[in-house]
């Protein structure tokens, strides 16, 4: 693995697609952005590569989300990505984590909800209730509920020499008509042998090459995977002034500046007193020319 990318591929003579995913450094930098308990990291690993697989499915420009929501210790995790792969997610939670790691001891009762926003078309959200005892099992079941599209998926999430990785693979019959069960059921039983240090360890050929080497696989492109936040100072800025002057001046003289700090990257924006005064007779002055 030497750099985040995703793949697809297909068989010859079945109606049946695949992806693949490897992400190291969009994982490590998702999880440093806060001290996350270790079963937060892990389910927002599995969460980030589901994402990512989704996204793969768009077939025009756009972004998907991918939420869950419950009232657990783990209130709320969520991870976004857009057709160029470009990802960013936080998790938000109170108290003590259990270790298990069980969805449900970690959300609670609660709801995984796939928010498609087209660039160009009407948004699109799909909500069910957290069944199963794992991620993948609730996605398996949004798939055959809403997509009705028979789709396995597995989720990785862990260490390999000392490196957070996150892998997973999804494996769905094609809406063309064509796919026969027995096809997609035979092809299920060599993916599920796959193991964690192949996901995380060997190249995308090599993963194929053995778990389906008996099979014809057309391999296509990867496309890279990236973490992309976009934050930045001037859209800070953009924050500070829609708000009343008179409140930001009383933080300012409370606490020496106006800071703002953005969940996704860790990244914290320090605004003191010259730079409110700069930011707010900038904006006067626009809306001067804006009015003349």
């Amino acid at each position: 693995m030497t750099k985040d990318s995703l793949y697809r591929y297909l068989f010859d003579g079945v109606s049946v697609r695949g992806e693949l995913v490897q992400l190291s450094e969009t994982y490590q930098q998702i999880i440093s952005s806060k001290e996350y308990p270790a079963p937060v990291k892990t389910l927002l690993g599995e969460l980030l590569v589901t994402t990512s697989l989704l996204t793969a499915t768009l077939k025009f420009e756009g972004s998907i989300t991918v939420q869950l929501q419950g009232d657990g210790p783990v209130k709320l995790a969520v991870i976004n990505g857009d057709h160029d792969q470009k990802l960013r997610g936080v998790a938000r939670w109170e108290g003590n984590v259990p270790e298990s790691g069980n969805i449900h001891d970690l959300m609670g009762k609660g709801h995984l909800v796939i928010t498609i926003t087209p660039t160009k078309g009407e948004r699109y959200q799909g909500v069910v209730g957290l069944e199963g005892d794992s991620l993948a099992t609730c996605l398996e079941g949004y798939f055959a509920n809403s997509e009705q599209l028979q789709t396995r998926i597995w989720l990785r999430s862990g260490e390999l020499n000392g490196e957070a990785k996150a892998a997973g693979m999804l494996l769905q019959i094609l809406p063309d008509g064509k796919g026969h069960e027995g096809d997609f059921e035979h092809l299920e039983q060599l993916t599920e042998t796959v193991k964690d240090e192949e996901l995380f360890g060997l190249d995308p050929q090599d993963v194929l090459y053995r778990l389906y080497h008996q099979e014809e696989v057309k391999l296509f492109e990867p496309q890279d995977v990236s973490f992309h936040c976009g934050c930045s100072r001037e859209r800070s800025a953009s924050a500070i002034v829609s708000i009343e002057r008179s409140e930001i001046d009383r933080i300012v003289a409370e606490e020496g500046k106006v800071s703002l700090h953005c969940d996704y990257c860790g990244t914290t924006y320090d605004f003191d007193s010259i730079d409110v005064a700069a930011l707010f007779e900038h904006a006067a002055n626009d809306t001067s020319k804006q009015v003349h």
